[in-house]
């Protein structure tokens, strides 16, 4: 038994490290953006930017389920030794993508509109955005494409390959908007195509890789005159998997837009403490998110063959990942998390800020991570609608808590009512998931 437990962390570790870098590396992307245009001359670009990357990270993150679907349902399939499964899963998933991307192109003009409606920039940076935006749309068929693909990629343990993609990216898109802004004198544009570029070089290699991987095993998705089989026994994507991912990334959404704008209206220098805290709360993100595609995946896998015993020993061990990623990163923000924030702004007025809320970073790690587990625990073993109703009721504590604790506490309510949502759905999905 130790030996086979050893074993399992060995396949923990491999599906969760080259995803923890692939994380990091996708922020990187706007950052490199950003860095461009701040040295073109005026802060309006780099408004535009931030605008403009803003608009379509809600609108791709609202079809994260198009790559969340994609790996529970792959997974099991796996599990179940199903390859044709496997196959009709990418099949469906790939069609899905497309199609949504179809609807973003015809629709883009009212999503524009909407979107800055929402966001509301300012008249000087609204041009710039609308540059941006009428380019890098173009790019959403090569974004959703390679949404669904990195969701087949893990269902099948594979997370290296989004990794090599997504660092594949950023190489390109540096080069790329480098040339194009400084060497071809394009500006925003050049940024924007830049991104644009490195989109479909992504997706190119996504499927170049696949097709040295996989197309041997998958014949009869490169072949016109035959399709898969079907298989009574594997979902393709079904409706309500897909529903129930979409809404609960609302609940996610209006959360995260609340919690902006309620920082906002406290005023500029508490807007950009919680937007430096944030960051905090990213980090460990990106390394959650690694274990929670490996219980995607392996998770799914022994769901899917129905091997109890090794599911549960997943469980306990991503647990077990997450109680020593807790323990460390809440070491690491008590230690060093003032100065980290000192490294993102010397502002004076925004670090004196920090000091009085900082220590609600210190909790982050604690309150999220059985959130961050069972997700891809949930995910895997495509039970969405416990992950829905969870993200539901916390939202609902979270907008209830909001309501009564910012008039009484100012933002350090706001920032309760943030760990008290993180909490509600660890909570709720565990007795869920014990139910």
């Amino acid at each position: 038994m130790p030996a086979e437990m050893k074993n399992r962390d060995h396949q923990i570790l491999q599906i969760a490290l080259p995803a923890i870098v692939t994380n990091i590396t996708v922020p990187l992307l706007g950052l490199v953006d950003t860095a461009i245009v701040g040295h073109m001359g005026s802060a309006v670009y780099i408004g535009a930017i931030a605008v403009g990357s803003m608009i379509f990270n809600l609108v791709y993150w609202l079809f994260g389920f198009l790559r969340m679907g994609t790996s529970g349902t792959t997974a099991q399939a796996r599990g179940r030794r199903d390859m044709d499964g496997a196959g009709r899963i990418l099949v469906s998933s790939t069609g899905l993508a497309a199609a949504v991307a179809l609807l973003i192109l015809l629709l883009q003009w009212p999503l524009y509109m909407l979107m800055t409606w929402l966001i509301a920039p300012t008249a000087d940076v609204r041009p710039w955005v609308g540059v941006y935006f009428r380019i890098v749309v173009w790019g959403a068929p090569a974004t959703l494409l390679l949404y669904a693909l990195s969701g087949w990629f893990i269902g099948m343990q594979n997370t290296r390959t989004p990794m090599v993609v997504s660092i594949l990216q950023n190489v390109v898109n540096i080069i790329a908007s480098l040339l194009l802004v400084y060497g071809a004198g394009l500006g925003v544009e050049g940024v924007a195509f830049g991104t644009v570029i490195a989109q479909y070089a992504g997706l190119l290699t996504a499927v170049v890789l696949w097709r040295h991987h996989y197309a041997r095993h998958f014949p009869s998705i490169l072949s016109r005159s035959r399709t898969p089989a079907p298989s009574s026994r594997t979902p393709i994507l079904p409706l309500s998997l897909n529903t129930d991912i979409f809404l609960r990334t609302l609940c996610l959404v209006a959360v995260n837009l609340y919690f902006t704008s309620a920082g906002a209206r406290q005023g500029a220098t508490i807007l950009a403490v919680n937007t430096l805290l944030m960051q905090l709360y990213l980090l460990f993100s990106y390394v959650m998110d690694g274990f929670a595609y490996a219980g995607e995946a392996l998770g799914g896998r022994y769901w899917g063959a129905g091997d109890m015993t090794a599911y549960r020993d997943v469980v306990r061990r991503l647990f077990g990942w997450g109680a020593l990623m807790t323990l460390l990163f809440t070491a690491v923000y008590v230690v060093g998390g003032t100065p980290f924030l000192q490294l993102l702004t010397d502002e004076p007025t925004v670090v004196d800020a920090s000091r009085d809320y900082v220590w609600w970073a210190y909790l982050i790690p604690a309150a999220g991570v059985a959130a961050f587990i069972w997700d891809g625990l949930y995910i895997g073993t495509t039970q969405t609608r416990g992950m829905l109703l969870s993200s539901a009721v916390a939202a609902l504590v979270f907008f209830v808590s909001a309501t009564i604790t910012i008039s009484i506490m100012g933002n350090h309510g706001l920032w309760l009512s943030m760990i008290l949502y993180l909490l509600a759905r660890g909570v709720i999905q565990s007795l869920l998931a014990m139910s």
